[in-house]
């Protein structure tokens, strides 16, 4: 039996997302297009804004993407949060028109119509930050915006699971936090085995996708890596995921700390904690299709 490598599996894992609709795009080609410093595809980026607010100013358009290229704080959680938003409702932005000022939106990725997108897959994701250089196995960009990354592991060793994957990609966040500010889903596979999740997922929260079609759950013998990227990667379901079955909510964390005298637990700071949840599978499916259902019937 031929021995399988780490690389292999990356390499079957780009062929079946080019098979979904993704253009590879080589580390070196990467290299071409940005400083190991930057993580999004500043060029495509300006392309698909230009391309998708043809009505908007030019310095208007400029100044949207600035926007989008320097997030307002350091917190992660908080810049995701202030991505997520203008990813899904548009940059706000205020132009002249006809003597008048107005208000308006820059969108940044075309949700109606998945496939006016630039799909992206890259391999060996080279970034450095401060001094700290790392490489996801495979970073997804839509319109130069890294939207989700993929950490493998090889299924011959006994040591490298999916488990070892999710916690490779809690020290990326760590290390080169810049990359997740854009993130919108995390996936941890062994090359067979693969459960997805958000960025404050932790793992009891990584799932499967189990159905490529929707219709119906997969057999046990398909490789879950293959029926996530076919169902849960499709450019269709990929961002409609983002866009309307991702939610950010609050919740008060009480910090717990000895009294002086070191008796009783006393509760302490109360904190304010921000959750990120993506639908799982099932609940993706189910609710479109009522929703479909509903139309129907109104129609």
């Amino acid at each position: 039996m031929n021995k399988i490598y780490e690389s292999d599996i990356e390499q079957m894992a780009i062929e079946s997302l080019e098979a979904q609709g993704y253009t590879y795009l080589s580390p070196e080609d990467q290299e071409q297009e940005r400083e190991l410093s930057e993580v999004v595809l500043r060029a495509r980026l300006q392309q698909a804004i230009n391309r998708l607010n043809p009505d908007i100013p030019a310095d208007t358009r400029e100044h949207a993407l600035k926007q989008v290229l320097s997030l307002p704080n350091q917190n992660l959680v908080e810049n995701n949060e202030a991505f997520h938003r203008l990813l899904t409702e548009g940059v706000p932005v205020e132009y002249q028109k006809n003597g008048n000022t107005v208000g308006g939106s820059v969108l940044l990725v075309d949700f109606e119509n998945p496939n006016s997108n630039d799909f992206l897959v890259c391999n060996q994701y080279t970034v450095t930050q401060e001094n700290t250089t790392k490489r996801p196995d495979i970073v997804l960009l839509v319109n130069g915006l890294p939207l989700a990354v993929i950490e493998l592991k090889n299924p011959t060793d006994e040591q490298a699971t999916v488990k070892k994957a999710f916690t490779q990609l809690q020290n990326y966040k760590t290390a080169i936090s810049n990359l997740f500010h854009y993130n919108g889903i995390l996936i941890a596979s062994d090359g067979i085995d693969a459960k997805a999740g958000s960025l404050t997922a932790d793992w009891s929260r990584f799932m499967v996708w189990k159905t490529a079609d929707g219709i119906r759950e997969d057999k046990s013998t398909i490789p879950q890596i293959e029926t996530l990227i076919r169902g849960m990667l499709k450019p269709e379901v990929f961002l409609d995921l983002i866009k309307q079955f991702t939610v950010f909510e609050k919740s008060k964390k009480v910090e717990l700390a000895k009294s002086a005298s070191g008796g009783k637990i006393q509760a302490g700071l109360t904190q304010i904690e921000t959750i990120k949840k993506i639908a799982a599978y099932h609940q993706y499916h189910a609710t479109n299709k009522a929703f479909l259902s509903t139309l129907r019937a109104i129609g």
